[in-house]
C-alpha cells in the first residue's frame, strides 16, 4: 500500500472529526470558496436558517440560499430577481460585514462574514433573539424608569414651586441650616428683611446679616438647637429698610436616626406689634389699678378734708376778725383748700371729674391757648398752630382741654424745646388701631403737640402719666400734670399716646371724639319748686362717716333746717316712709349696705320731697343719672359751709 493510498483514511477521519466538532456549534458555519460554492457548513446553519438539509452539499451555489431565502420573504417585498442580484453582488466583494436580520417568525440574526485568504469567506450566524428581547425589556425598563423620575421630578419642582410661593408668602422667616451651619433654603422674607438672595446660599453668614452683638447673644440658643433641643427665643433685628424689629424664632432639630442633629429648621416671626400691644395693655391695666387705688383715696380724703374745711370755716365764722383766726385759722384753711385742689387733680386721673361735655371748637381753642402762652414762653422758643385739615367740633369739656394744652405746652417748655407745634387733624383709626388706643370705631378730633425738646428714654416713658410722677427737680412740679391729662382725655371716650426718643423730642397725640352733629347738652328734668330757705324746715341728712355728718348737719342747722339723720340707706328709706313734711333731702353716694345714696333720691323724688340732692368725695362724674334717668344736683365734697349754703339756693331756684 502506498503511503498516498494510508494517508487518505487518516484526512476523512480528520474531516469526520471536525464535521462532528462543527455540528455542535449553537453559532451557524458556512464556508464559501472564491466562486462562492459551498465548502463547508455545520447544522446549526441549517437548523437557524430553517434550510432543508438537501440544500447543503459540497459545491452549492450560495446563488440558491439566496434565492431560496427570497422566495420566502426573508428579505421582504421587491423585485425577486433584483433582490436575489443585489445580495450576490455584495457577497462577490468578500468584504468583512456584520449586521442583524429579522427574519418573518420574529427570529434575530446576528450575521458576521470574514474574508479567508487563498480560499474564500466564512461565515458565522448567531440566534440573538432573546439577548435582544432581553435588551429591549432593558431599553423598556430604562425607559420607563426614565419617564418615571422625569415625572417625579416634575413632581418635586412643582411640589418645591408650590412649597417656595406659600413659604414666600408666609409673613415669616423660614430657613434650613445644615449641620455645618450653612443655609440650605431661605423664602423671600430674608431678601426683604435683610436684603439676602435665595439663589446665593453659599453667600450668606448670620454673624454678617445679624450683626456680631447680636448672634454672640443668641449663640447659646443656637448651640441648644444644634445640641438637639427645640429652642426659642427673642431679639431685636436691624433690617435692611432701617426698621428694628423686635423677633421671636424657633429652631427646631433634624435628626439622624442614630440621633444625631443632621440641620435645624428656622421659623422667625416679627413680633413688634404684638409686643406693643402687650406693653399697651400693660401700661392700661397699671393706670386702671392706679385711677382705682387714686380714686378711693381721694373719697376717703375728700371725707376728711370736709370734716377739716368745715370745722376750720365754722370756727373762722365765730371768731370774726379775731387775730388768732388771722394767725391760725386762715393758714389752715388754706392750706386744706389746697389739699383740695390736690385731691381734685387725683380726681382728674382717675376720670372722676365732673366734665361738662360741649361741642367745643378745637382749631379755635388751641389758637387762643398759644396765644395766651406765647408771652411767657421763654424767648426764641416758636409755638404755632398747623392745621392739616379742618377738624371738627370735638364733643369736650372745652375748660379741661385748654387746662390739658397748656400742661402740655409748658411740659414743652421745660424740655428746653425751642420749637413747638399744636397739629390739629381729623382721623378715622382703622379697627386694629382702635383696638391698640382702645377707641369705639367712629371718627376723632386728633391734637399732636410737637417738640423738639430733651425727649424721653423707654422707662421714663413708660411712668409719664403715673401720679407724682416727674423729672423736673425738687419744688418744680406736682407731678400731676399728665395724669391729670390722661385721665381727661380718657374720661372723655378719648385716647392719649406719648412718641418720644432722647435727644428727638416728642409728640403727644390726642384723639377725642367728634361733636355729634344735633347735639346738646341733655335738659335738666323738671323739679318742684321748693319752698325759700326758713327756720324748722326739715332737712334729712343722710352719711356713714360720723364726723362728715357732724359738720354738714351744724352748717344745715344754721341755715336754718330742722335736721333728721341717717347712717346708711336703709334707715334713710325708712325715715322718708315714717316722717312727713320733709323739704330737703341730702344724701352721700356711696355708703355701705344695699342702699346707696341714688336709691335713697329716687324714693325721696317718688315722695315728691321739694329739694333732693347728693354729695360725693368722688365728685359727680361717678353720680350721673341713675336706673331712672334723672340727673340730681351734686355737691363735690370738701365743701365749706359757704358752698353748702350757696349750693342749696341754687337748688331751690331750679
Amino acid at each position: 500500500m502506498s503511503a498516498s493510498t494510508s494517508a487518505l483514511p487518516d484526512r476523512l477521519e480528520r474531516y469526520q472529526a471536525l464535521q462532528a466538532a462543527l455540528n455542535l456549534i449553537d453559532q451557524g458555519f458556512t464556508l464559501m470558496d472564491q466562486n462562492l460554492r459551498l465548502l463547508a457548513w455545520n447544522q446549526s446553519f441549517l437548523r437557524l436558517l430553517d434550510f432543508p438539509d438537501g440544500m447543503a452539499y459540497v459545491g452549492a451555489a450560495f446563488e440558491d440560499f439566496i434565492r431560496h431565502n427570497a422566495e420566502r420573504g426573508e428579505y421582504g417585498p421587491g423585485d425577486l430577481p433584483t433582490l436575489v442580484a443585489s445580495r450576490l453582488a455584495a457577497a462577490r466583494r468578500f468584504e468583512p460585514h456584520e449586521f442583524e436580520r429579522i427574519r418573518p417568525n420574529g427570529q434575530v440574526l446576528q450575521v458576521r462574514g470574514l474574508p479567508v485568504p487563498g480560499v474564500g469567506f466564512i461565515s458565522l450566524y448567531s440566534d440573538i433573539t432573546a439577548q435582544k428581547q432581553t435588551e429591549q425589556q432593558i431599553l423598556e425598563h430604562a425607559a420607563e424608569l426614565e419617564r418615571r423620575v422625569a415625572e417625579r421630578t416634575s413632581e418635586l419642582r412643582l411640589s418645591e414651586a408650590q412649597m417656595r410661593l406659600i413659604t414666600d408668602n408666609i409673613p415669616a422667616l423660614i430657613a434650613y441650616v445644615d449641620k455645618d451651619k450653612l443655609y440650605r433654603y431661605i423664602n423671600r422674607g430674608y431678601k426683604e428683611w435683610f436684603g439676602l438672595d435665595p439663589q446665593h446660599l453659599d453667600h450668606i453668614s448670620a454673624r454678617e446679616y445679624l450683626g456680631h452683638a447680636t448672634y454672640d447673644a443668641i449663640r447659646p440658643n443656637v448651640a441648644r438647637a444644634f445640641a438637639g433641643d427645640p429652642v426659642s427665643f427673642e431679639y431685636a433685628a436691624h433690617c435692611v429698610d432701617e426698621r428694628v424689629r423686635t423677633v421671636r424664632t424657633t429652631l427646631i432639630p433634624e435628626k439622624a436616626s442614630d440621633g444625631s442633629v443632621m440641620g435645624c429648621f428656622e421659623l422667625t416671626f416679627d413680633v413688634t406689634e404684638l409686643r406693643r400691644a402687650e406693653q399697651r395693655l400693660a401700661h392700661a391695666e397699671k393706670m386702671e389699678a392706679l385711677g382705682q387705688l387714686t380714686g378711693g383715696l381721694a373719697h376717703d380724703l375728700n371725707n376728711m378734708l370736709t370734716v377739716i374745711i368745715g370745722n376750720l370755716g365754722a370756727l373762722h365764722e365765730q371768731l370774726g376778725t379775731d387775730e388768732h383766726a388771722t394767725e391760725y385759722v386762715e393758714p389752715a384753711l388754706a392750706a386744706a383748700r389746697r389739699g383740695a385742689e390736690l385731691i381734685q387733680a387725683l380726681q382728674s386721673f382717675a376720670r372722676r371729674q365732673p366734665l361738662h361735655a360741649e361741642a367745643a371748637d378745637v382749631e379755635r381753642l388751641s389758637h387762643t391757648v398759644v396765644k395766651l402762652l406765647q408771652r411767657s414762653l421763654p424767648e426764641g422758643m416758636r409755638l404755632h398752630v398747623e392745621v392739616q385739615t379742618t377738624p371738627p367740633s370735638a364733643w369736650v369739656d372745652p375748660n379741661q382741654l385748654q387746662d390739658a394744652l397748656v400742661n402740655l405746652l409748658l411740659n414743652a417748655r421745660d424740655a428746653q424745646a425751642r420749637r413747638v407745634v399744636v397739629r390739629l387733624s381729623t382721623e378715622w383709626p382703622a379697627p386694629q388701631r382702635s383696638e391698640e388706643l382702645r377707641l369705639a370705631p367712629g371718627s376723632y378730633v386728633r391734637i399732636d403737640v410737637e417738640d423738639n425738646g430733651h425727649g424721653m428714654d423707654a422707662s421714663t416713658r413708660s411712668r409719664v402719666f403715673e401720679p407724682f410722677f416727674t423729672t423736673k427737680r425738687a419744688g418744680a412740679g406736682t407731678g400731676l400734670g399728665l395724669s391729670m391729662v390722661y385721665g381727661f382725655v380718657r374720661q372723655s371716650g378719648g385716647a392719649v399716646e406719648i412718641d418720644s426718643t432722647p435727644g428727638q423730642g416728642t409728640t403727644v397725640s390726642i384723639w377725642m371724639p367728634t361733636a355729634p352733629g344735633a347735639a346738646a347738652p341733655s335738659p335738666q328734668p323738671p323739679h318742684a319748686a321748693p319752698e325759700p330757705l326758713a327756720e324748722q324746715t326739715l332737712a334729712l341728712l343722710v352719711e356713714d362717716d360720723p364726723e362728715v355728718r357732724k359738720v354738714v348737719r351744724r352748717a344745715l342747722i344754721r341755715l336754718g333746717f330742722a335736721v333728721i339723720e341717717a347712717e346708711n340707706g336703709s334707715e334713710a328709706l325708712s325715715l322718708l316712709t315714717h316722717t312727713a313734711d320733709i323739704s330737703l333731702v341730702l344724701s352721700d353716694v356711696v355708703m355701705p349696705g344695699p342702699v346707696d345714696g341714688r336709691v335713697v333720691a329716687r324714693h325721696a323724688l317718688a315722695r315728691n320731697v321739694p329739694q333732693v340732692a347728693l354729695m360725693s368725695g368722688y365728685a359727680p362724674a361717678e353720680t350721673g343719672p341713675g336706673e331712672t334717668g334723672d340727673e340730681l344736683p351734686m355737691l363735690a365734697k370738701p365743701f365749706t359751709p359757704r358752698q353748702l349754703a350757696d349750693f342749696l339756693r341754687h337748688i331751690a331756684r331750679v
